[in-house]
């Protein structure tokens, strides 16, 4: 079970509206320079799902993935469920 694309979107919002500050996330952020915007701009309905704008939402998910330590999505509903892996980090 993979983390629905909605859903992907809602946790890389919330990422880069309440975490991009965090020295913890700095390097990813400025990596997802256009992925996190772009997860914001989707959960907010200003721009439309299209197969461009998902494969960006996708490659910033399997990176944001990485950098949480967590080798399969096995499908998330939070953001904060994300974070056990790295909970000491922040």
């Amino acid at each position: 079970m993979n983390t629905p694309t909605e859903v992907r979107v809602e946790i890389l919002a919330e990422l880069w509206m309440d975490y991009r500050d965090e020295e913890y996330f700095a390097d990813f952020v400025s990596y997802a320079d256009l992925g996190l915007p772009l997860a914001y701009l989707l959960s907010k309905d200003i721009v439309a799902h299209n197969p461009e704008a998902d494969r960006f939402i996708s490659d910033t998910w399997e990176t944001f993935l990485g950098l949480c330590g967590i080798e399969e999505d096995t499908g998330f509903d939070t953001l904060d469920e994300m974070f056990v892996n790295i909970a000491d980090e922040l």
